[in-house]
């Protein structure tokens, strides 16, 4: 490496000891994934695009607002379809305080082409591929092969939901089952596809698997016992309408372990960083003093998660609150009706599931780095700069050295075994 380079640049390896340990660990999880996804894997995927949308000989046109009538409701609007444009008559949107102005884009829908048109929705394509692509190109400009690699493992695991955990479900599959296979699956893509195959990521990938399995655990209880959903949702009871096979409750439960997959991994991976970066700053460290120091850190991803959590739900669940909040009901009664308790489950089983990965990465983390040590050796740190005073670092390798029971650090050979990365 030349002179110059960052040591926190390059990806941390493991000594061949630990490398085995951690390889041994993933393919465990990558095989229990390979088993469930056999067992849950769907017979079929004609459920997808059965259900027609619209009536019976109805169409979706697109069109755009010439003109509104305040008083009557009414629109006129200009429709485009194959080899002609015509004006036709919108009927009134249902709605009170939904107004139109001239120019919008809107959908509509014709069942009968000497009726009204039926409004169905504003037209959000241009403005929401804007914000996609103002999305990719910032995301890309800031964060490099990094930001595309979170690109590409976010559309796999996107890929994993629609390919695998949509149609498992429809076809009668245990939701607890498909929540951990998905889990652990778009997992596995996300953090290795975004941040590479290292003993850094490995340490997040294992950390996040014991949060989600606490969170799976909990949340099978906290479901039954909550019976979560009491009242079901509008969606919820659509498709239960569609399919009478599907498990409302099991809908909960499994998209309560992958709706806490984000905020569970986003802490993992850096509470993994943190403590990597510990080891390599202080290599005089061992597992304990490691996993105490990293504990500090993580005390903070805690804190921080906790309220991060919270107004997330609150923000998402803005106008429901209003609502019950204008009825003379008391606070507790209102937390726990139908309407607000699912939410209300699912918040507190998530926090608790990434309040226990922190400790369980970090010590996963300390492990690794405090008993199996780095292989990767910096040959520009270990060299210093010209002018840099040594002292420090010769006092932090004779520390770790007298450790390991190997003696002054005058030893030619690295006492550590050169590893694969993980």
């Amino acid at each position: 490496m030349g002179a110059g380079h960052s040591h926190s640049e390059s990806p941390p390896r493991a000594s061949a000891a630990t490398t085995r340990v951690l390889w041994a660990l993933v393919v465990g999880v990558l095989a229990a994934v390979i088993v469930g996804a056999a067992a849950t894997w769907p017979s079929s995927w004609d459920k997808l695009g059965s259900e027609s949308f619209l009536y019976e000989g109805a169409t979706r046109l697109e069109a755009e607002v010439i003109s509104f009538d305040e008083t009557t409701g009414e629109s006129t609007v200009q429709v485009t379809t194959p080899g002609a444009e015509e004006e036709r008559t919108m009927a009134p949107a249902g709605v009170a305080s939904l107004t139109f102005e001239p120019g919008d884009e809107v959908t509509v829908i014709e069942v009968d082409p000497a009726q009204p048109l039926i409004f169905s929705d504003f037209s959000r394509d241009p403005p929401i591929v804007a914000l996609l692509i103002v999305y990719v190109v910032l995301v890309l400009a800031v964060a490099w092969w990094r930001g595309l690699g979170a690109l590409v493992g976010l559309a796999l695991a996107f890929g994993i939901v629609a390919f695998y955990t949509v149609p498992a479900l429809f076809d009668g599959a245990s939701p607890p089952v498909v929540g951990l296979v998905t889990s652990a699956g778009a997992l596995f893509v996300l953090l290795y596809v975004a941040h590479g195959p290292n003993a850094r990521t490995t340490t997040a990938y294992l950390g996040t698997i014991a949060g989600l399995l606490f969170t799976a655990v909990i949340g099978t209880w906290a479901v039954t016992a909550a019976k979560i959903p009491g009242v079901p949702s509008e969606a919820e009871i659509n498709l239960a309408f569609l399919d009478g096979r599907l498990s409302l409750q099991g809908l909960a439960l499994c998209g309560l372990m992958i709706a806490g997959l984000g905020v569970l991994n986003d802490v993992t991976i850096t509470q993994a960083s943190a403590v990597w970066e510990l080891g390599k700053a202080r290599p005089d460290l061992g597992p304990w003093q490691l996993f105490t120091r990293g504990m500090t850190i993580g005390r903070d991803h805690i804190a921080s998660t906790v309220y991060t959590i919270a107004f997330a739900y609150v923000g998402a669940s803005l106008p429901l609150i209003m609502l019950i909040a204008v009825y003379d009901n008391p606070v507790s009664t209102a937390i726990t009706s139908s309407e607000i308790a699912g939410e209300v489950v699912r918040t507190l089983v998530g926090s608790i599931g990434l309040v226990l990965a922190v400790p369980l990465t970090t010590a996963i983390g300390a492990l690794i780095v405090g008993i199996g040590g780095e292989a990767e050796a910096d040959e520009a740190g270990e060299a210093g700069v010209a002018g840099h005073d040594h002292a420090g670092d010769d006092a932090a390798r004779a520390a770790a050295a007298e450790r390991a029971g190997l003696g002054s650090p005058e030893h030619d050979t690295d006492p550590r075994e050169p590893g694969g990365a993980v």
